[in-house]
């Protein structure tokens, strides 16, 4: 070993030992996490525990595990049971911790009781980051993306799924009835092996049918008609890729333009995003505390009724239109092509004939108007507008709202590219850091304070990457 820098012999003993605090150093992101949790009222939070009983035997303070869980999800240790093996052999953990050890049931029990508090500490963290004016441009991007749960797929049950996986048990017993039938051709000495083996399959075959009738007659009691069995929450939900789909939850986020940090969070199990868009936009102004907030979005958020409440709580929002028009995809006029004028309450088509207005109408709650000319039938280019006898436009009562909206997306076109640059990569960054099996907690509480976690671990590293760990504990204490 001669010419090597030496290790210290693992037997000598150390006549002064090393103080906790030698083994961090000052601008250690753990010391982050102590001085946060240290600022925070636990108390009026809700945290259980913190005023201790009189009797029994002493428990853990919250803010030790609470600062091991912080710690966990910045460092992508979510489960409890890795957390408590870390407690005895991290340095940074021993000395956050103060060498204390809790078993993984103490851990996490903690998390499970509680959800609402930890989800508070969350909304804390983005409080601070509001006093730190890192929230200065009073924009935010949402979005929402598929998380994967607990529960497998094959966990997950629908009208659809029951009825092909009957026809799979099915065909399997036709086709072991037949082998059973054909079996006595076979030697003697392997036939009643045989026999037995193929009666097995079919009795457990048959016991999977019956199961499946119990499953449906269960669904039709359920309001979505869905079910799954390990997490009773969870959904099945399609996924970008064609004819892909996975059972989870669908994670909505409100995310800063600027900072590129998460606002306001919701983790709901609707599989689609269009009822998302005013209710994200609501908490993300409430987080950031601005009179005006401009808030951009993909197509999968477009609704009237969810425009119009944006509009009415102080929000603009740049949502753009989804291409679902048949007549377009026919190769005829789109209602793009025809022209409302407003003081008249006319459209105008494409050959210069006006749709006056004709009748009023209410269809799923909505005030709609109908515009159509008695002039159709005898225009040239009516091939190309309509196979019926006139075209008739449909127009709500409050689409002069959307009208604007899309002409602010005519006159600003880079907001789809701020969009995509800022609400992606969270999404990216989050799931890598879940890892391929996403959520381990069951049900739609529990999933959020994992959530929560998660977002909380997020936020607290961008700001350390935009201030400095030693700024951000002065900050905190100040």
């Amino acid at each position: 070993m001669k010419r090597f820098i030496q290790s210290e012999d693992r037997t000598q003993g150390m006549l002064l030992p090393e103080q906790l605090d030698d083994y961090v150093t000052e601008d250690n992101p753990v010391r982050v996490v102590d001085v946060f949790v240290e600022q925070l009222d636990l108390s009026q939070l809700g945290f259980e525990g913190v005023d201790p009983s009189v009797t029994g035997r002493p428990a853990y303070h919250p803010s030790v595990l609470l600062k091991l869980y912080i710690y966990g999800y910045l460092n992508r240790i979510q489960s409890s049971r890795r957390l408590e093996r870390e407690t005895q052999r991290n340095l940074e953990l021993i000395w956050l911790t103060g060498r204390l050890m809790p078993d993984f049931k103490t851990i996490a029990n903690f998390r499970k009781d509680n959800g609402a508090a930890i989800r508070k500490v969350c909304s804390q963290f983005v409080l601070l980051c509001r006093q730190l004016n890192l929230f200065s441009e009073a924009m935010v991007a949402i979005d929402g993306s598929k998380f994967k749960a607990v529960n497998n797929r094959d966990r997950n049950y629908t009208a659809n799924k029951i009825k092909r996986r009957r026809q799979q048990v099915e065909t399997s017993i036709e086709r072991y009835l037949s082998a059973l039938e054909t079996a006595d051709r076979a030697q003697p000495d392997i036939v009643e092996a045989k026999t037995a083996r193929l009666k097995d399959k079919i009795a457990m075959l048959k016991q999977q049918m019956m199961q499946l009738n119990a499953i449906e007659a269960q669904l039709q009691e359920t309001p979505d008609k869905q079910i799954s069995l390990t997490d009773p929450d969870a959904r099945s939900m399609a996924t970008s890729g064609r004819g892909s789909g996975m059972v989870g939850y669908n994670v909505q986020t409100a995310v800063d333009t600027k900072n590129h940090l998460i606002v306001a969070h919701e983790v709901t199990n609707v599989g689609h995003d269009r009822s998302q868009l005013a209710n994200m936009a609501a908490q993300a102004t409430q987080a950031m505390e601005c009179n005006h907030l401009n808030v951009v979005a993909d197509r999968g958020y477009f609704s009237g009724e969810q425009i119009l409440e944006c509009e009415q709580a102080g929000a603009t929002p740049f949502v753009p239109k989804p291409m679902t028009s048949g007549a377009k995809a026919e190769g005829r006029f789109g209602k793009e092509d025809f022209i409302f004028i407003v003081k008249d309450n006319e459209y105008q088509c494409p050959a210069g004939q006006r749709l006056p207005f004709r009748m009023a109408t209410m269809e799923h709650g909505l005030n709609l108007h109908r515009y159509w000319s008695s002039q159709c039938q005898h225009c040239a280019m009516k091939p190309q507008c309509t196979p019926s006898k006139e075209r008739r436009i449909t127009r709500w009562e409050h689409e002069g709202v959307i009208d604007a909206m899309h002409t602010r997306l005519e006159l600003q076109p880079e907001m789809m590219r701020i969009r995509r640059q800022t609400v992606e990569h969270p999404f990216g960054t989050l799931k890598s850091w879940m890892g391929y099996t996403h959520f381990l907690t069951k049900t739609l509480p529990r999933v959020s304070t994992e959530m929560s976690l998660h977002i909380l671990a997020y936020n607290m590293k961008r700001v350390i990457k935009l201030m400095g760990t030693l700024a951000l504990m002065e900050a905190m204490v100040a």
